[in-house]
C-alpha cells in the first residue's frame, strides 16, 4: 500500500510539473498582501521530509537527468527539428518587430492604467499626466518603430528612474534586456525608421532634403552591428534571471505568499498534492527553466517550455494581468526564433553538422 501511494505521488508530481499553473505567476500580481511569515529553509525541509514528496522530486529529477544525458550521448538527428530550426532562421529579421510589440504594448497599457512597469507600482494618471503621456508616448513610438533606439534609451532611463521611486519595479526586470536588445537591433522591419530611412537615403527625394536624422540611424546601425550576435544571449540571460528571481524570491524564499496563491485558486483540487509541494514544485521548476536559459542549455526547448507556462498561467489565473506578461511572451518568442547565440552550452556543445551547408547545429 505504501509503495502504491508513493507511485501515485510520483505520478501526481509529474502532473504538478506539467500543469504548474502558478509556476510563472508574479505572486504579488495575484495576491492582496503578504502571506504568513514562514521560515523558508524549515518549510523546504518539512515539504521534502514527506516520503511521497521526496519520491516525487527524486524520481522526476533522476528521470530528467537520465533523459538529458541519454540525448546528449546519442545526439539523434531528428529531421523535424532540423527543418524547424532552418525555418526559424528565416524569421531572424522579424525579431525587432517581435520585441517592439512585446515592449510597446505593455508600455501603452501601463500609461493608460497608471502603473510604472509593474502593475503593483501604481500612480494616479489624473494627478501625474506627464508620466502617463511619457509611457503612452514611449509605447506608441516603439510600436511604430519611430526613432526606436532613441526612444528605447529614454525607456531604459525611465525604468531606472522608476526603480529609484519604488524598488518593486524590479518585478518587471524583463524590460531591461528587452530595451538593451532593441538598442542593438533598432526598429527592424516593418517600422517607420526603415521606411523613412529608405526614402531619406534615396537621391532626389524631398524628404531626404529635410530629414536631419537618417544619417544618425545609419551611424547607429554601423556602431551596433558588431553586437548583434549577442542579442540572443542578452535576451535569454535576461529571461533566465527573471525566472530565477521569481522562483527563488517569490516562491522558495517566501512560501507564505505562494501558499496564498494555492489557496486562492484551489490548486490542490487540480492536482491533489500537498500545498507545500505546489509551492516548492513551482519554485524549483521556475529556477530550472531560468538556469537553463542563463546557461543556454537546450535553449529553444526552455523557451518553448516558458511559453507554455506563461499560457497556462494566464488561463489558470484569471485575474493575473495579461499586459504584465506580454514582454516575457515576446522575449520567449524571440529566443525560440534565434536560439542560444554565443556564450552558451548549445553553441559550445552543438552536435556535428548534418550537411556541408550547415556548419554548426546547436544542441537545442
Amino acid at each position: 500500500m505504501k509503495r502504491r501511494s508513493i507511485l501515485t505521488g510520483v505520478l501526481l508530481g509529474v502532473a504538478v510539473v506539467a500543469t504548474s499553473r502558478p509556476a510563472v505567476a508574479h505572486v504579488d500580481y495575484v495576491t492582496d498582501g503578504p502571506g504568513a511569515a514562514l521560515d523558508a529553509l524549515a518549510f523546504l525541509i518539512e515539504v521534502l521530509s514527506n516520503p511521497i514528496n521526496a519520491a516525487i522530486f527524486g524520481v522526476s529529477g533522476l528521470a530528467g537527468v537520465v533523459g538529458i544525458a541519454a540525448y546528449l550521448w546519442v545526439r539523434p538527428t531528428i529531421a523535424d527539428i532540423v527543418i524547424l530550426r532552418e525555418k526559424l532562421a528565416g524569421y531572424a529579421d522579424l525579431v525587432p518587430w517581435m520585441l517592439r510589440l512585446a515592449v510597446g504594448l505593455p508600455l501603452v497599457g501601463a500609461g493608460f492604467q497608471g502603473y510604472l512597469f509593474a502593475p503593483t507600482v501604481t500612480f494616479d494618471p489624473s494627478a501625474n499626466p506627464l508620466v502617463r503621456v511619457l509611457f503612452i508616448g514611449l509605447g506608441f513610438c516603439i510600436l511604430f518603430g519611430l526613432a526606436t533606439r532613441i526612444v528605447t534609451a529614454v525607456g531604459l532611463l525611465t525604468y531606472l528612474w522608476a526603480l529609484t521611486v519604488d524598488p518593486g519595479v524590479v518585478l518587471a526586470m524583463e524590460y531591461v534586456p528587452a530595451f538593451l536588445a532593441l538598442l542593438v537591433v533598432g526598429g527592424g522591419r516593418p517600422s517607420a525608421d526603415d521606411m523613412l530611412q529608405e526614402v531619406a537615403s534615396t537621391e532626389g527625394t524631398y524628404y531626404g532634403r529635410v530629414d536631419p536624422v537618417h544619417h544618425l540611424k545609419a551611424f547607429f546601425d554601423d556602431v551596433t552591428d558588431p553586437f548583434r550576435p549577442y542579442v540572443p544571449t542578452v535576451l535569454r540571460v535576461g529571461m533566465g534571471v527573471a525566472f530565477v528571481y521569481l522562483g527563488l524570491f517569490q516562491k522558495l524564499a517566501d512560501p507564505g505568499s505562494g501558499l496564498l496563491v494555492v489557496e486562492k485558486y484551489d490548486l490542490t483540487a487540480v492536482v491533489p498534492v500537498d500545498p507545500g509541494m505546489w509551492v516548492v514544485g513551482a519554485g524549483v521548476t521556475e529556477m530550472l527553466v531560468g538556469l537553463a536559459l542563463i546557461a543556454g542549455f537546450f535553449t529553444r526547448g526552455a523557451a518553448a517550455a516558458s511559453f507554455v507556462l506563461f499560457t497556462t498561467t494566464l488561463f489558470g489565473l484569471p485575474d493575473d494581468p495579461v499586459l504584465a506578461h506580454i514582454t516575457l511572451f515576446g522575449m520567449a518568442s524571440a529566443v525560440f526564433t534565434m536560439g542560444a547565440g554565443p556564450i552558451s552550452f548549445d553553441h559550445w556543445f552543438g552536435r556535428p553538422a548534418v550537411s556541408d551547408e550547415e556548419p554548426v547545429v546547436p544542441a537545442d
